[in-house]
């Protein structure tokens, strides 16, 4: 594995080996452009954050009280849907503290060995964020109860009647989890969390000052009516906002010589097939397989899938959310269920019941 560096809570970068991480946003010159625009949005420290401002003042909370005792912060799990902040949150934490982070995920963790590098290199008071922490391995599930409740790793050399148990014991360090599906977290794991912080979906208020603030990093002027059209369509998530607003920047460069108005930013959205209530093609497309494969459901996410040729995660974790939120979604025991408002919305109806209450399309 390539060299990478390592968060520094100084702002600076350590090269190491087989440690994956983000570059911090502090130590290069912005290209708008390049590779690090992701980075570079990211906000850098908790008072740069845009709303959860509860989570952020729970959050601002723990890390004085941390750094008060001069003592490790509690292990910290984050949920919330995907693009919420959780990844943002988790690197901003380390800076906060003047602490090294590590960053993996859970499917790069396929066995214990996989995370014994991380254990060892880990110092007093760094942080460890692991990604997708829902999906790791049991094996590494559970080589990882004994390093965070006691800071020690338990190894086992040899086999058979010759094998020992070699406890080696940790600096004490940080584990900051992030999950977009914490129920699929066992008990076991979840209660090993000191600290348990949900994040939810943004205001359009919220995602139109960020997508103003952002613009401004990106060197692009924009009106705030235009912000506002853009937060609106963004779905709730920052992720979102900054997607949408790098398109519509490169829109504005074409056909309004960089400037993002209302207008231009309607135009874009309208290229990009992104309603004025931020569906996009495929959320449409899961509403009208519900309405005129299933009529109106219920029907189960293995059929939707099916027969919308989609991975089923992909339309629990990307397009169910949103239409949930909306109102134009129900899960119901039996199924899934499309609701009056989502017919309104697509101007559609269903076919009338048949004399057995089954509603035929032919």
């Amino acid at each position: 594995m390539a060299r990478q560096p390592v968060i520094r809570g100084d702002g600076t970068n350590k090269e190491e080996t087989s440690r994956p991480s983000v570059d911090s946003a502090s130590s290069f010159q912005f290209d708008p452009d390049g590779r690090e625009f992701d980075d570079v949005l990211r906000p850098q420290r908790l008072s740069e954050v845009v709303g959860q401002r509860k989570v952020v003042e729970r959050l601002e909370i723990m890390l004085l009280a941390t750094k008060k005792r001069n003592e490790p912060l509690g292990h910290l799990l984050l949920d919330g849907p995907p693009g919420i902040g959780k990844t943002t949150l988790a690197t901003v934490i380390p800076k906060e503290l003047g602490a090294e982070c590590q960053i993996t995920s859970g499917p790069a963790l396929s066995a214990p060995k996989d995370l014994l590098p991380y254990l060892t290199n880990a110092s007093y008071g760094s942080i460890l964020f692991i990604d997708e922490i829902h999906r790791l391995p049991a094996a590494v599930e559970e080589f990882i109860y004994p390093v965070m409740e006691d800071f020690r790793v338990d190894i086992t050399l040899g086999e058979g009647l010759n094998a020992r148990t070699l406890n080696m014991k940790l600096q004490p360090f940080t584990v900051i989890g992030a999950t977009t599906r914490s129920g699929m977290l066992t008990a076991p794991l979840r209660d090993r969390f000191v600290n348990h912080q949900h994040l939810d979906f943004y205001e359009v208020e919220e995602l139109a000052e960020i997508i103003r603030r952002n613009a401004r990093k990106l060197r692009s002027e924009i009106t705030s009516d235009a912000a506002v059209e853009l937060a609106k369509r963004s779905r709730g998530t920052p992720r979102k906002a900054n997607n949408l607003l790098r398109w519509t920047r490169d829109f504005a460069d074409v056909k309004n010589k960089g400037k993002i108005t209302k207008t231009v930013a309607l135009d874009a959205l309208g290229m990009l097939e992104v309603d004025e209530l931020g569906l996009e093609e495929q959320d449409r497309r899961y509403l009208k397989t519900l309405v005129h494969v299933f009529s109106g459901g219920p029907a189960g996410i293995q059929a939707l899938a099916a027969s919308m040729n989609v991975p089923p995660d992909t339309l629990e974790d990307e397009v169910e959310p949103f239409l949930l939120r909306c109102g134009f979604l129900q899960r119901t025991p039996r199924g899934r269920r499309i609701t009056p408002a989502a017919l309104r919305h697509l101007q559609a109806t269903l076919p009338e019941p048949d004399a057995h209450g089954r509603r035929m399309l032919f």
